[in-house]
């Protein structure tokens, strides 16, 4: 993709450019589609019509009104916050989530940067977004939004975990570091001649380790039922209770591109990242992309779904799952994967 950029572009460093923005592209189409496809998810889960009339076809132009709404919107700072951070958190909080897209494979054309680790680099990079919530939360000055930091700095790091070692047993399985080389591994229909040659059809025991995998991404979402930092009920908003405008727009905006990217992240270890399902057929760049983007938004419909479907845990009950179920089921999984690899 790039070495083509280079000769359609008069220089290498516009080719460059260009190819670095094309996640961005794609993360802020995916979020104006995301927004307008939840509303839709929650009205019908509710017996509801949802957005219906601005846009004409079921309302499909009422995110980007919400967008052009925010930008006009006040740009509220409280008087006793700490102004730098409280400017930088959103900013930071979605840079995290951008960086991490180079290392996803998109299709077998198109991955920012191929490195040999990462896995780790997605992980490391990641870990950020923990650290510019408890910013924005703290600078906030607000009690409503520090409680939402602790609780963010809890819930990230505990969920954390299970999933590192969730990703570790499909290192286990894998033998590479390489998003692009996992997702090459995968394609073919090897397993008992019409299976997928995913890796979760390659181990019996690595459907536990998504089933652990999804769970812990969706805490790491603050997604429903896991959604402490914000909890409106009891907290306004959490962390983000005094952003106004466009930073709070930043804050949502992250909040679905690091939805996509977990959801990615675990097409490309589970389920054959951009490899058709049907083997060699309909294979190729451009449907690599288009099955690639539908695992993802499935695992996201699946995440719109939990929300209007299942109630908020407590903070007690939150940490309970992860320390009592989710971590101790994920170390035993994986030595499991380890001993199933030496063995077969």
């Amino acid at each position: 993709m790039l070495s083509l950029l280079e000769q359609i572009t008069p220089s290498s460093t516009v080719a460059l450019l260009i190819f670095a923005t094309l996640p961005l592209l794609l993360i802020v189409g995916y979020a104006l589609f995301a927004i307008w496809l939840e509303r839709k998810v929650s009205a019908h889960i509710q017996d509801r019509l949802g957005p219906m009339r601005v846009g004409g076809w079921h309302g499909w132009a009422q995110t980007i009104a919400d967008m052009l709404k925010l930008i006009q919107k006040e740009d509220i700072i409280p008087t006793n916050a700490s102004r730098f951070l409280f400017k930088s958190a959103p900013f930071v909080l979605f840079a995290a989530s951008y960086a991490a897209f180079s290392v996803i494979p998109f299709s077998s054309a198109y991955i920012g940067s191929s490195i040999n680790i990462g896995v780790f680099y997605l992980l490391a990079v990641t870990s950020l977004l923990t650290l510019s919530v408890i910013m924005g939360a703290w600078a906030s000055n607000n009690k409503w939004s520090l409680l939402g930091g602790m609780r963010t700095a809890a819930q990230m790091v505990s969920y954390e975990v299970p999933t590192i070692m969730s990703v570790l047993s499909v290192l286990v399985v894998a033998g590479s570091l390489n998003l692009m080389t996992i997702s090459e591994m995968q394609t073919g229909n090897d397993i008992l001649g019409f299976l997928p040659n995913w890796l979760i059809f390659q181990n019996p025991f690595l459907i536990v380790a998504f089933i652990i995998f999804f769970i812990s991404i969706v805490a790491e979402s603050h997604r429903v039922p896991f959604d402490l930092p914000e909890s409106e009920s009891e907290l306004v908003a959490g962390f983000q209770t005094e952003y106004s405008g466009m930073r709070w727009g930043i804050f949502m905006l992250a909040e679905y591109a690091d939805m996509l990217l977990l959801s990615l992240l675990g097409a490309v270890l589970f389920f054959g990242g951009w490899a058709s399902p049907f083997g060699s057929y309909l294979s190729g760049p451009v449907w690599g992309f288009i099955w690639f983007m539908l695992k993802g938004l499935l695992f996201v419909f699946v995440m719109m779904w939990m929300r209007w479907t299942l109630p908020r845990y407590r903070v007690d009950q939150l940490m309970e799952i992860c320390w009592t179920i989710l971590i101790p089921v994920s170390f035993i999984n994986f030595v499991l994967i380890a001993l199933w690899e030496m063995t077969f």
